[in-house]
């Protein structure tokens, strides 16, 4: 039988058919592409993403950093995140097994593609068909931080297109370091921490760099699939997805087999330590760096009761925006908050509030105890705030309110040495001046209704005499007084409080314990006012120091008088209303507060090392029985002093010169500078030139006129009930 013939070019025809179908599918593939639309959109898609690797910036991939806050001895008081916690580290800053861990296990041939890894998408196939699940993705490094920062999660091809230009186009304009260092710090591993440094801290208190091996593969199982790989509800996954990285590390010869099998014997042991929560020093630490950050930004803080409402109204406008701006930057900025708040003296002084009101158990409908207290402390050296308390101590959810800065009540006769002694002092009295305690008919009672005649003005201040405090109150003017609140940057002092009931605490909308220290604060400096601050300095996330408050203060008050209201604040404590408050050798100075009808009790005073100040009432305002200056809030005050001055080498005041000395010497100085400014005038014309010409008759200056005491307000002005001081 004859062998079958084959026909000439057979095998030619069939690859031309193959090429022709081929060709053909491609040219209605093309057909399909051009005419359908998909030309135009996709061409849109690649556009769209060229532009926004071409708009995008550093500062798009560390747009959002968690801020720190730390207390004096350097623990760390309080972390604040915006909608995610995230700290950023520089490209240096990661560790390299972090690096080549995260290569390996996701991107193998990051160093070497362009963006897109296809041959990676048939790995990845490959690897699910062998493992029976994904065990490597089919998205490049590039990819997932394009999707990450710029698109959603949609699962369409026109979101994967995009993600495939935008990825090409960051490839472009970014290096593969930068591109490595913004992915490992915008990853989500579960549970709020976004980057490797949230994952550290949050899950094993510590920094990156600290890391082992085996902890560095566990963090990097997680980003795979957070919900599946999380460490506090699915740890054993973690654990499989880091042997199966450690792995890999190794047969890139990435770690030897000794570091392979020492970190697959490591047993991780999650360690999440969460700052105790300290209510008080966290909302006040919140509030002055959001003030330092507004502060910072040039905005300029009013004080002044006499704005028109208008003007009232378009600054607090301004204001409330601002903060709100600020506060919102302190949550997402990554800074670092450095401050004086010391929390073995807040310890000391939450127990000394809480021991001083133990017997008072009532709470309110919500579980809050109804008397209150608060206290802050001020270091006399810095004027900063080393201790504030806000309230009783109890475990509540949440954060309370910290009465310490943000409740405002009356103050009693503790006014008295900022708005009528100490500017009193200014204008030509002194502690032996002689004035009249005695009931005039539209002034105020003393406490418990005696009157003294003629008594000294020291006296007067050791015994909290009201009647001596509105005569003077009404001849320096109330405007005079409460200008010295402004300067004090007191916040709720309103042009209502223009009336004599302000000399004894009668304010409209009352002042906070936070104010009433730092003015005493500013007595015991000289009458240099600094702000209440407990920011010492706060940083950017790369280390730059911001912010750091003036230290140096401003002059409220002329120095002597200060002293001579500091000494006279002392014969409270050695013989008035405070002399059962004393600190043993401590040299002190102070002075009590009640309000009518005993419903706001005060004592602040101070030594040469603190000024504290303490507040004692209901929230909602009613009577308490015993409630004086000198009871609850002094008791408070002392014990605390005493805690805190343990130890302390007792330091007295400085000591104030005569006032009639100081004019003299005043004077003294005047004829000085007069006689240096003739022996310039001869240096500079001889006494031959000024021959030549006829000098003008030389003036005498006439002898000024002593000052008339102000008018007393008229009748109708509100003055403080029979009664009261509104004592002590």
């Amino acid at each position: 039988m004859a062998a079958k013939k084959h026909k000439p070019h057979r095998k030619f025809w069939i690859f031309f058919r193959i090429q022709l179908i081929v060709l053909l599918l491609l040219a209605g593939a093309a057909a399909w592409y051009f005419l359908g639309g998909y030309y135009r959109e996709i061409k849109g898609l690649k556009e769209e993403a060229e532009s926004i690797a071409k708009a995008s910036t550093e500062e798009d991939f560390i747009s959002e950093q968690t801020s720190m806050i730390y207390a004096s001895d350097g623990s760390l008081l309080s972390r604040l995140k915006g909608n995610r916690d995230s700290y950023y580290l520089t490209s240096e800053e990661i560790p390299f097994n972090v690096k080549a861990a995260i290569v390996s296990i996701e991107d193998k041939k990051f160093y070497d593609h362009k963006g897109v890894d296809t041959k990676a998408i048939l790995r990845a196939v490959l690897a699910m068909i062998k493992n029976g699940e994904a065990t490597q993705g089919g998205s490049t490094i590039t990819q997932q931080l394009a999707r990450n920062i710029y698109l959603t999660m949609d699962k369409t091809w026109q979101r994967k297109m995009e993600e495939i230009f935008l990825a090409k186009a960051l490839e472009k304009k970014y290096s593969k370091d930068q591109i490595l260092e913004f992915y490992l710090n915008n990853i989500y591993f579960a549970n709020g921490y976004y980057g490797i440094e949230a994952a550290s801290q949050g899950y094993f208190s510590k920094p990156a760099r600290k890391l082992s091996l085996s902890e560095t593969a566990f963090l990097l199982a997680i980003p795979n699939n957070p919900s599946y790989y999380d460490p506090l509800t699915g740890k054993e996954h973690t654990i499989e997805r880091r042997d199966r990285i450690l792995r890999n590390m190794l047969e890139d010869k990435i770690i030897s087999n000794g570091s392979y099998m020492l970190a697959l014997d490591e047993k991780i042991r999650l360690h999440q330590t969460a700052p105790s929560k300290n209510v008080y020093l966290e909302t006040f630490a919140w509030f002055s760096a959001t003030r330092a950050l507004m502060e910072n930004r040039g905005f300029q803080f009013r004080y002044k009761r006499s704005m028109e409402e208008k003007n009232r109204e378009e600054y607090e406008r301004a204001y409330s925006d601002m903060y709100a701006l600020c506060q919102r930057d302190l949550y997402t900025g990554g800074y670092r908050v450095y401050t004086t708040l010391d929390p073995a003296m807040q310890q000391k002084l939450q127990s000394s509030i809480d021991e001083g009101l133990l017997e008072f158990t009532e709470e309110n409908a919500e579980g809050v105890y109804t008397l209150q207290a608060s206290g802050v402390c001020i270091d006399n050296d810095t004027g900063s705030v080393a201790a504030i308390v806000g309230g009783r101590s109890q475990q509540l959810p949440g954060y309370t309110l910290n009465r310490a800065y943000q409740s405002f009540r009356q103050p009693g006769s503790s006014i008295k040495p900022l708005i009528v002694y100490t500017p009193a002092l200014e204008r030509g009295y002194d502690p032996d001046t002689i004035v009249l305690d005695e009931k005039t008919e539209d002034g105020p009672s003393n406490s418990g209704g005696g009157y003294a005649g003629e008594i000294s003005l020291r006296d007067a201040v050791a015994y909290s005499k009201n009647t001596v405090a509105d005569q003077i109150f009404r001849e320096l003017t109330p405007e005079t007084g409460l200008d010295y609140l402004d300067e004090l940057e007191f916040t709720h002092i309103v042009e209502q409080d223009v009336r004599p009931a302000s000399a004894l605490g009668g304010l409209t909308k009352g002042c906070s314990a936070l104010e009433m220290t730092s003015g005493f604060a500013c007595i015991e400096n000289d009458g240099y006012f600094r702000v209440p601050t407990c920011i010492l300095k706060i940083e950017d996330a790369d280390g730059n120091v911001l912010y750091e408050p003036d230290r140096e203060g401003r002059q409220v008050y002329r120095d002597n008088a200060a002293r001579m209201m500091t000494d006279m604040l002392t014969s409270v404590m050695d013989y008035g209303t405070g002399r059962a408050l004393t600190l043993g050798e401590m040299p002190c100075a102070g002075k009590t507060g009640t309000t009518n009808d005993s419903k706001d009790g005060w004592f602040v005073g101070f030594t040469r090392y603190y000024t504290a100040g303490i507040w004692v009432g209901y929230d909602m305002p009613r009577e308490l029985e015993g409630l004086q200056g000198a009871s609850y809030p002094g008791h408070i005050w002392q014990d605390f002093m005493l805690k805190i001055h343990e130890g302390l080498t007792p330091l007295g005041f400085l000591p104030y010169s005569d006032y009639k000395y100081l004019e003299e010497e005043e004077r003294l100085r005047a004829s000085e500078a007069a006689e240096a400014a003739e022996a310039v005038e001869a240096i500079l014309n001889p006494p031959e030139q000024a021959q030549e010409e006829t000098p003008p008759e030389e003036a005498i200056p006439a002898e000024p006129a002593p000052e008339a005491p102000a008018e007393a307000p008229p009748e109708e002005a509100p003055t403080p009930p029979e009664g009261g001081e509104i004592p002590q």
